[in-house]
């Protein structure tokens, strides 16, 4: 493990600073290196890494000064959508030129999740009890699908888009895109699940819930595991790329600590697991690294943690006043931005190693 006496090795360093007007709430990368940026006091911003002056789509007025709550960019990093709490969905056109092509307008629904499909230009999205699917090339609602008597609590695409997962009270609602007229197929849980996620190979499904465990579904068999013990609630939840041998890593966030899972060989020996504590502060977010097995983690106390292999804590990044709140790879993996409870957002870039000087 990390020893404090040890130099840590300088991986990633700071790139760029800028500053929002109030708590940084969702940010994301497109595949071209554009990050656009959210905030709760109405704001979104797209930062090119070609250029240092972000430009600002949508300004707190526009938006009734109400919190924009989640945005992303398509697979293709043409179109970028927003949603925010003044009940629209706006959807900018990126490439070739910057332009707001549609508003949709659900006046009394707070906008608080959206997906965009991982292969087509098809945007997901919830509001109230209801997630609807809005197709860009046709602008026309493909399905708008029900979730009982449950709040939308999150969403997320199945890696090859056959499958969009809902979570709502009670478990998660998987719906299959091929026949949207089909019930969904519930993997219930005791309680209310609001965090998903898939793994990047689409062979396991993670869900929190509310009674402090995670549930873990193969999505071949459908064998399960019920992971628990944790102490609190359970904030985060993130998958690795690689496997680690034998499927990839989950990174859950409870408190102060992550907790790193690994699957055994044999499913009836189901999952390990071990601690990272190195933060004092409540941990906000969790993300693994798009192609290895790199794991960052930052806290409401400013300190952001890279954990090479998941295990050993190799660098400490810093630069907010009050916390971050979240933190987002480039696709790539070459820069990692991280936003701040006090409108900061950083981009930190890889650290190029200079080759040695021949003879």
């Amino acid at each position: 493990m990390y020893s404090k006496n040890s130099i840590p090795k300088k991986i990633y360093q700071k790139q760029w600073q800028g500053q929002l007007t109030e708590y940084i709430t969702a940010v994301d990368w497109s595949v071209n290196g554009d990050l656009a940026v959210a905030s709760a006091g109405g704001e979104v911003i797209i930062k090119s890494l070609k250029q240092d002056t972000p430009t600002i789509i949508l300004s707190p007025e526009n938006a009734q000064y109400k919190s924009v709550d989640c945005l992303q960019f398509s697979h293709d990093g043409q179109f970028l959508a927003v949603g925010a709490q003044d009940g629209k969905v706006r959807i900018w056109r990126v490439q070739p030129e910057l332009i707001l092509i549609e508003t949709l307008n659900f006046n009394k629904s707070w906008i608080e999740h959206l997906a965009w499909h991982p292969h087509r230009l098809e945007l997901a999205f919830s509001f109230g009890r209801y997630v609807q699917i809005w197709d860009t090339v046709t602008n026309d609602v493909v399905t708008t699908l029900p979730s009982g008597e449950s709040s939308v609590l999150d969403l997320q695409w199945h890696p090859t888009g056959q499958y969009l997962a809902i979570a709502i009270n009670g478990g998660i609602n998987i719906w299959t895109t091929s026949d949207w007229d089909n019930d969904p197929f519930l993997a219930e849980m005791p309680g209310a699940c609001d965090k998903i996620a898939w793994s990047a190979d689409g062979e396991y499904l993670a869900g929190n819930c509310f009674d402090n465990s995670v549930w873990i579904w193969c999505w071949e068999n459908l064998e399960t595991w019920h992971l628990s013990g944790f102490g609190g609630k359970i904030r985060n939840l993130s998958w690795s790329k690689p496997k680690s041998p034998y499927a990839p890593m989950l990174s859950i966030s409870c408190f102060n600590g992550v907790i790193v899972w690994q699957k055994a060989e044999d499913d009836n020996d189901g999952w390990g697991s071990f601690l990272l504590k190195e933060h004092n502060g409540v941990i906000e977010d969790v993300k693994f690294h798009p192609h290895n097995l790199l794991l960052a983690s930052a806290d409401e106390e400013g300190m952001l943690f890279l954990w090479n292999k998941a295990q050993q804590l190799t660098q400490k990044l810093t630069g907010v006043t009050q916390g971050f709140s979240l933190i987002s790879w480039h696709p790539q993996g070459d820069y990692i931005a991280g936003g701040g409870k006090n409108g900061e957002i950083l981009i930190w870039e890889k650290v190029r190693q200079k080759k040695p000087k021949g003879f």
